[in-house]
C-alpha cells in the first residue's frame, strides 16, 4: 500500500523541519551528531553536542497553528519515550559523562522557536 499524498505531505514537512532545526543548532556552534537515529523503542530527531553537553531534540513541524502550537505535541507520553531513547542511544553509542538536555524545535509555518530545556 503506497502512502497517500497527505503522508508524503508530512514526511516532507518533517524532514524540512529537521533541516531547519539542524541549520538552527549548527549557527549557534552545535554539531550534529545524528540524525532520524532508530532503535525498537522509537526514533530521536536530531542529536546535537557542543561541548559536554548531548542534547536530545524532538523537531515538530505544522504549516499552520490551527490544530494548536508545535510544541504542544510534545505531551508527557512523548517526553517518556523521548527519555527512554536517549538513555538507549547513550547505551548505544557508549557515551558518558556528558550533560544531557532534551529540546524541542518548534516550527510553526517557517516561524523556529527552539525551546532549550523543554522537559
Amino acid at each position: 500500500m503506497e502512502p497517500i499524498a497527505s503522508d508524503l505531505s508530512k514526511r516532507a514537512r518533517g524532514r524540512w523541519g529537521e533541516d531547519r532545526a539542524c541549520t538552527h543548532y549548527r549557527r549557534l556552534g552545535y554539531s550534529i551528531v545524528e540524525r532520524n537515529w532508530r532503535c525498537e523503542q522509537g526514533e530521536i530527531d536530531v542529536v546535537a553536542r557542543l561541548g559536554d553537553t548531548v542534547v536530545f531534540c524532538e523537531v515538530k513541524a505544522r504549516r499552520s497553528p490551527a490544530f494548536g502550537g508545535a510544541a504542544a505535541a510534545v505531551d508527557h507520553r512523548k517526553q517518556r519515550r523521548i527519555r527512554r531513547l536517549a538513555a538507549a542511544w547513550l547505551a548505544d553509542r557508549q557515551v558518558s559523562g556528558v550533560e544531557v538536555r532534551f529540546d524541542v524545535v518548534a516550527i510553526t509555518g517557517v516561524d523556529v522557536e527552539l525551546i532549550e530545556g523543554a522537559f
